[in-house]
């Protein structure tokens, strides 16, 4: 009997302690501690916006078509950097618009224009066009890349796939701000460049366009030419003062001047034309150029260079190919003095140079 008893007093006190335990607490205890379950609208607001810094530099980005004849062969970008009282200048790479005969640009208000082609370079990968000024809606502001450290925040406008894609901005950081990258040369070799490198989206239809730092500022042009197919995340671009070094002869249509030594140079592994010119090389030198010839009353003759010798340095640069030796030659302007690490008959030596205007 007690049993059963306690069976039916038990739950009732249960079922009694729950109810006075939740008035107790919901009149008790403040509103604030309890759970609030409703849909609230929050505002989020983003404080490293790109957006005044592309209006900068965005209608100053153009797309490059290039014909051949009435038909189109390449298309890139192109960035107007500076305008005169008839005609607005652009940069875009070379590669863009070589073998065209004919060359169109398009603005962001959807206006074509027929554009004049001043000069162009295949070392840099630049080439220097004009249009009309009444065709230009803005220009860029040239910046400075040796002020840009790596991690710095970049982005590029352009292009991409063409003009169906006209004005895509991308982002991403700058990776590295000296990378050496070995291009084809179009006559021909070729030559190790000095790139921004960036995981900004770099896409065909992007050559020729600009990189810029955070606040709207050109630090480089990009090329398609430098990325390889089997990367991903890699971007470059070439610095802007390369560019800008190369334009002041381009956009007068000259060429650029180049130094040289006047000497004929072979790969120190190209044992078909050492063995041509009877040239032997000890199998303990492993890295430099070789001198195949000299030119009578050129630098390296001047200097003493002779037939057979191995340049191994440039001043404190290491040369270990062809295009590493034209690269850092051409570091140097017309009339400056390098020092020439060479080696002859097993021995190490130096001498000065004065450089040459190449042909």
């Amino acid at each position: 009997m007690k049993e059963n008893l306690k069976k039916i007093i038990i739950p009732i006190v249960c079922l009694f302690v729950g109810i006075i335990g939740t008035i107790l607490v919901y009149k008790f205890v403040p509103q604030n501690l309890t759970t609030n379950t409703k849909n609230e609208n929050v505002s989020i607001t983003s404080n490293d916006s790109l957006s005044e810094s592309i209006k900068k530099v965005y209608d100053a980005v153009v797309v490059v078509q290039t014909y051949q004849y009435g038909t189109l062969y390449a298309t890139g970008s192109g960035v107007v950097y500076k305008t005169d009282d008839k005609y607005g200048y652009i940069i875009t790479n070379q590669h863009v618009i070589e073998n065209g005969s004919s060359i169109k640009v398009t603005n962001n208000n959807k206006e074509s224009a027929d554009a004049t082609l001043l000069g162009s370079d295949q070392y840099i990968d630049v080439a220097i066009l004009r249009v009309d000024k009444s065709f230009v809606m803005a220009t860029a502001t040239i910046g400075d890349s040796t002020n840009t450290q790596i991690g710095d925040t970049v982005f590029a406008v352009g292009c991409p796939e063409g003009i169906n894609y006209q004005g895509t901005v991308t982002r991403g950081i700058l990776s590295n701000t000296n990378r050496e990258v070995t291009v084809s040369l179009t006559s021909g070799g070729t030559y190790v460049m000095e790139v921004l490198q960036t995981d900004t989206a770099i896409n065909s239809g992007n050559s020729g366009g600009p990189l810029c730092n955070i606040n709207g500022e050109v630090i480089g042009i990009t090329s398609m030419k430098l990325i390889k197919d089997s990367a991903e995340g890699i971007g470059f671009a070439i610095p802007i003062e390369a560019v800008m070094n190369a334009e002041q002869y381009l956009v007068q249509g000259k060429p650029i001047e180049r130094p040289t030594i006047g000497a004929t140079i072979s790969a120190i592994n190209n044992t078909s034309t050492l063995r041509q010119n009877d040239i032997n090389i000890s199998d303990d030198i492993s890295t430099g150029v070789v001198i195949v010839s000299t030119q009578s009353g050129y630098p390296a003759a001047n200097a003493g260079l002779q037939k057979g010798d191995v340049i191994t340095k440039i001043d404190n640069y290491d040369i270990n190919s062809i295009a590493k030796f034209r690269t850092i030659l051409y570091k140097y302007s017309i009339g400056s003095t390098i020092t020439v690490t060479y080696i002859r008959d097993g021995q190490t030596k130096t001498t000065q140079i004065t450089l040459n205007k190449g042909a």
